[in-house]
């Protein structure tokens, strides 16, 4: 069996990581204009380094929860035929076990290199802007993505659609596209749809099933059913 799994904001928000963007539509207080577009880094560097340091810093406060670790043993009993693809830019599914987890939006923990394109994990500050370690350049940016930026692994997760016999979405919005469109490729594809929310999300109306509750109850339930 091949199965595709999404995660999004809400796995991690029972870890205490925040979910960025409040209900008046700020992001801890600032636009999204002002923090997470490239036009915004061009602007003012300072303020967007400020922001994802701190984001950055706040991840050694955090730890995997019980949906984490669920879909960690999920994968230790079926290997390839599961693949984890996450919205979260956290390192919380590496750290519960998981090995087969594509980023699509980046990872905190990472830098990009403007000038050469080298990628390099990272885990201090970036706001001092510290020399790219290959090239030598004062440009490493969060090796995030930002509105208005192609995400990262696309053809690698539609192949992953494309053969998958479930796709499950877990902790998602079901409002920020790709990701949202990806319950309908699966559909397409002849994938069975499994939504697991805390409340019904903008999408639910598209999955075969839908089971809502917190993430750290839903998912071990799920995976202790899938493994029987």
């Amino acid at each position: 069996m091949h199965i595709v799994v999404l995660t999004g904001a809400g796995i991690s928000a029972e870890s205490g990581v925040p979910t960025f963007r409040d209900a008046d539509g700020l992001w801890e207080g600032h636009r999204v204009e002002d923090v997470a577009t490239p036009e915004a880094y061009e602007r003012q560097p300072s303020i967007v380094h400020q922001f994802y340091d701190a984001r950055r810093a706040a991840l050694a406060g955090v730890e995997p929860n019980a949906a984490h670790l669920a879909l960690a043993r999920l994968e230790s009993a079926i290997g390839d035929g599961l693949l984890v693809v996450t919205q979260n830019i956290d390192d919380l599914h590496e750290r519960a076990g998981s090995v087969r987890v594509l980023h699509m939006h980046g990872k905190l923990r990472s830098a990009l290199c403007r000038a050469c394109g080298t990628r390099v994990e990272w885990e201090g500050d970036l706001g001092d802007f510290p020399p790219c370690p290959a090239c030598h350049e004062m440009e490493l940016r969060p090796d995030v993505v930002w509105f208005g930026e192609v995400p990262y692994e696309m053809e690698r997760i539609f192949t992953a659609l494309e053969r998958a016999d479930l796709f499950v979405s877990i902790g998602t919005s079901g409002a920020v596209y790709p990701a949202a469109g990806f319950v309908q490729a699966a559909t397409a594809y002849g994938a069975r749809t499994l939504e697991l929310n805390l409340l019904p999300s903008e999408g639910t109306h598209l999955f075969a099933e839908a089971r809502h509750g917190p993430a750290g109850e839903l998912v071990p339930a799920w995976v202790d059913e899938l493994l029987g």
